[in-house]
């Protein structure tokens, strides 16, 4: 059974957790913007060693991988480098060629290096036809000499749990997170950033020999997107933001906790599916019956762990599953199996993992294949957050009557509350570089509103709304003819739409 403590008793017990000795450094205010400075001409003008990926997808879909060397630090260009690994489908009809697109598939700390394998199966032939598509691991990503902080779970996002004494839990866990980084990527950290992979995408982007780059980017890779577009407005071509990211309201603060409502949304309209299916899944006929068995299974395993394999899942990381199943109704039927596994598991029934739910808390619980401390050196990195874990806990609080299930997950506290204010200013996006977003209404990881934020932002951008759909990135991942065609006509030709488009699905 796990101990209850009062909120004063628990605040108390955590306050001194947030002291700076042995972490990366909480002192002193964030960074002043500096104008942009060009990289050496050396960089721009390296010659690529070409060759086999080495990785099935890529290799299938006749792709070639280099090494980009980019400095560390680019205020000192002359010191330490890093490798930035690329890959490169080329375009199948040279005589059609427009130029090259590079990519990011999100995170952020998400490799890339495949991610145009799916996102070229989603172009028609004819604008296949006219790019080089670029895949890229981000600095300190994948292949891109990578931020390895050695940590004993995989994430630094895990929820609250049920009660004050769970936070305190959480508060623990990401000083601990945040310590192991500062013992071993201290050096690196304050320039893992998506500042320095936007300036990485100026000097891939010269040494292709072009002078502006097409690119598509989903989640987070909408905000680098925007942020390149910022940062490098000349350089831009024909851009799209597929689920975008609010550029005001990122960072572990405001964009988690534009999650939760999304998410709750997106687990009624689960809570619907599988009441309609309680002769399979026993949980429920209503909305509310499924809703409330899945509250209370989460109750369960705050008071004891529930037992399943080698993992132990408890109030801290069943959210997380419910989070990982509930961004594609594509996931619906994964989702109530493997809910209905933990819950037969809380009972003491044998039960069976199948394949994604024991890779997910492998992951989770056990840092495989590897943790992803990246996400956390981009996110704390980029932004400063709130220290004082009473923030959280107030946050958290307020959230619960609205968001039982999601609010403690999207209002936590996470080890960017531990980390060295950002060594630049977080970027301002507002400019009129043309561009196409692409957002569903019902996206559980960039809320419908982080769009239309961006939307504004980019003054001149255009926007393709995909209603009723709760999905998270949509080109290559969920077909839908008119959001498609929008997306193949940009690219194609260039041309963007009058107005503002609405899609149904299909």
């Amino acid at each position: 059974m796990k101990r209850t403590k009062g909120l004063t008793a628990v605040l108390a017990a955590v306050t001194g957790l947030v002291a700076c000795a042995g972490l990366i450094g909480c002192a002193g205010p964030e960074a002043e913007a500096q104008p942009e400075t060009p990289a050496p001409d050396r960089f721009y003008s390296q010659r690529l060693d070409w060759k086999a990926c080495g990785d099935t997808r890529l290799d299938e879909a006749k792709a070639q991988c280099a090494d980009v060397t980019v400095p560390l630090n680019y205020a000192e260009p002359q010191g330490p480098t890093l490798t930035v690994a690329i890959s490169r489908i080329a375009a199948t009809d040279p005589a059609q060629k427009h130029g090259v697109m590079l990519s990011n598939s999100g995170g952020p700390g998400g490799a890339g290096l495949d991610f145009m394998v799916d996102v070229g199966k989603a172009m028609t032939p004819d604008v296949r036809a006219r790019y080089d598509l670029i895949g890229m691991d981000p600095r300190g990503v994948g292949r891109s000499s990578p931020v390895r902080c050695h940590w004993p779970i995989g994430i630094g996002l895990q929820s609250a749990g049920v009660d004050a004494a769970s936070f305190a839990e959480s508060v623990a866990t990401q000083a601990d997170l945040a310590a192991r980084c500062a013992a071993t990527e201290a050096a690196r950290l304050p320039y893992i950033t998506t500042r320095n992979t936007a300036r990485d995408m100026d000097v891939i982007r010269g040494i292709f020999g072009v002078d502006r780059i097409s690119y598509y980017g989903t989640s987070y890779g909408t905000y680098l997107g925007a942020v390149f577009t910022q940062m490098f407005p000349e350089r831009s071509d024909r851009i799209v933001l597929d689920s975008a990211a609010d550029p005001d309201n990122y960072g572990t603060v405001g964009m988690m906790q534009a999650m939760g409502p999304a998410n709750e949304a997106a687990l009624d309209l689960w809570a619907d599916w599988v009441a309609a299916r309680d002769g399979e899944y026993h949980f429920g006929t209503s909305r509310a019956q499924v809703r409330g068995a899945v509250q209370e299974l989460i109750r369960r395993s705050a008071d004891k762990p529930i037992r399943l394999g080698e993992y132990t899942i408890d109030d801290h990381w069943l959210p997380l599953v419910l989070f990982v199943g509930l961004d594609s109704p594509d996931q619906y039927e994964m989702l109530a199996g493997q809910i209905r596994t933990i819950a037969d598991a809380a009972d003491g029934k044998p039960v069976q993992l199948d394949e994604k739910l024991d890779t997910t808390l492998g992951f989770a619980l056990r840092a495989r294949p590897e943790d992803n401390s990246s996400q956390m050196a981009i996110l704390c990195g980029d932004v400063a957050a709130p220290r004082d874990p009473g923030f959280y806990l107030r946050n958290i609080e307020a959230a619960r009557p609205t968001q039982p299930v999601f609010g403690p997950f999207t209002n936590n506290i996470t080890p960017c509350a531990f980390w060295a204010p950002p060594a630049e200013p977080a970027t301002a996006v507002r400019n009129s570089v043309p561009s196409l977003i692409v957002q569903s209404t019902g996206d559980t990881r960039t809320a419908y509103a982080g769009a239309v934020a961006m939307h504004n932002d980019l003054s001149a951008s255009r926007m393709v709304t995909l209603r009723d759909v709760p999905i998270h990135w949509i080109f290559g991942r969920y077909q839908n003819a008119c959001t498609y065609s929008a997306v193949n006509t940009y690219f194609r030709d260039g041309t963007l739409p009058a107005a503002d488009v609405t899609c149904d699905k299909d």
